[in-house]
């Protein structure tokens, strides 16, 4: 079964060129698109997609307001924001919200793709750039965490931005012990998303130099 995803961009040229790279890729299926989320419940009721590619700025009604209805309405529904670099606090606004991912528009279509089905695999995307932001604005935890020696090899890989899937594959585990692993690293930093524990990494176990 192809993926099936949504598109909301204001910006008429880059959704014809997204809809475009869905409609090559034989796993992904374009569900359809708006240029704002002023209809978002009527979208996902009339469309049914699996995942949805959020642009965060929009006019009348923007991506955070679409993400906050769709998590509260569809909770399934995995969403991928898409951002351009300067969003921090906006970025922070749909980690608390429940988004699966943040892509930057800059990312090359084969890294859209990807992150598409990464977030639908269960997976949570961040471009490393992004997780870099997102640790400056957390603020620092204790470093006393008890994290095993498996565990910390998990969070090293995923700090440095590769997909559980990818972790999975460079540590010869099953996608779901990664996620298992992710999970309880999660619940040892008291933190809720792939970005804040990034971000404690970064603060306090990564080692400069």
């Amino acid at each position: 079964m192809a993926i099936k995803v949504f598109i909301y961009d204001d910006n008429t040229v880059r959704r014809d060129s997204l809809k475009a790279l869905l409609e090559l890729s034989p796993e992904l299926q374009y569900a359809g698109e708006a240029p704002n989320c002023t209809n978002v419940l009527v979208d996902m009721e009339t469309y049914f997609p699996d995942v949805v590619l959020m642009d965060i700025n929009m006019p009348d009604a923007d991506g955070i307001v679409g993400l906050k209805l769709i998590k509260q309405n569809h909770p399934h529904i995995k969403v991928l924001m898409q951002t351009v670099f300067d969003d921090s606090d906006k970025i922070f606004e749909c980690i608390k919200n429940g988004a699966s991912g943040y892509i930057l528009k800059k990312d090359s279509p084969q890294r859209i793709l990807q992150a598409v089905q990464e977030v639908h695999e269960g997976g949570a995307v961040m471009n490393p750039g992004i997780a870099l932001k997102v640790l400056e604005y957390f603020k620092p935890h204790t470093n006393t965490v008890a994290l095993s020696a498996r565990e910390m090899q998990v969070l090293e890989l995923l700090a440095e931005g590769l997909s559980y899937k990818m972790v999975a594959d460079k540590l010869f585990l099953s996608f779901h012990t990664v996620n298992t692993h992710a999970k309880r690293v999660y619940e040892k930093l008291h933190v809720s998303s792939l970005g804040e524990a990034i971000a404690f990494y970064y603060k306090n176990l990564h080692q400069h130099g």
